[in-house]
């Protein structure tokens, strides 16, 4: 049986050219923001994740494509500069603040659950400081040169913010493990059920902020 072609793509490429691929990849829990270069089967075999099942769904896309929201791949590049702008940069700007207070809330009033994130708000409140220098650079140094027409090819910016979103990778790793996976506890206070509902939303937007800016606007 000749291996499936899907499996030679890297998961960059099917994000941007698959609508609802990020999805699927999201649920099974590939990299494909900040690892997007891999090719699929290097990510499954790095999960040692059976392929069949995720293959079928990409089949299923290929088969029944979804309706794209909007296609950022032909989109002007001011156009996805300012998406980025007001979808991601806003976003984060509101989300982190209030996911800090919500964390010591619950680190102060949950201190003795087992399941209680202890150095969470402090985790969170590192990532908000690393995430604002970043988006000023980005809004600062690199988007004006980008909507110049400037290529993105071989600007030194542009490496630099790829380094540093394989750190904010990294940072929501971190987090994701001081939340116990993103696990609803048992019995959670509204506050508790706030923070947890809150950071889902961080990882996917930050995930999916990522993903259009290393493998549509840099590219």
């Amino acid at each position: 049986m000749n291996p499936n072609p899907l499996l030679d793509r890297s998961l960059g490429e099917l994000a941007r050219s698959l609508p609802g691929a990020t999805g699927i990849f999201f649920a099974h829990e590939l990299d494909f923001c900040c690892g997007g270069k891999q090719l699929l089967r290097d990510a499954l075999a790095a999960r040692q994740l059976d392929p069949a099942p995720l293959l079928k769904a990409l089949e299923g896309l290929i088969q029944h494509p979804l309706p794209a929201e909007h296609d950022w791949a032909q989109a002007p590049r001011t156009a996805l500069i300012e998406h980025i702008l007001e979808r991601y940069h806003a976003a984060h700007r509101q989300q982190l603040p209030e996911l800090v207070r919500l964390s010591r809330r619950v680190e102060s009033v949950h201190a003795d659950r087992p399941e209680c994130p202890h150095g969470l708000a402090d985790h969170l409140e590192g990532m908000a400081h690393e995430l604002e220098s970043h988006m000023q650079k980005e809004e600062q140094i690199l988007f004006p040169l980008l909507a110049q027409g400037i290529p993105a090819a071989g600007l030194p910016p542009v490496n630099v913010m790829r380094h540093e979103h394989d750190q904010h990778g990294l940072a929501l790793e971190r987090m994701v493990a001081l939340a116990h996976q993103l696990d609803m506890p048992r019995g959670a206070c509204n506050t508790w059920r706030a923070l947890i509902t809150g950071l889902r939303s961080l990882r996917a937007d930050l995930m999916e902020h990522i993903h259009l800016e290393n493998n549509l606007l840099f590219e």
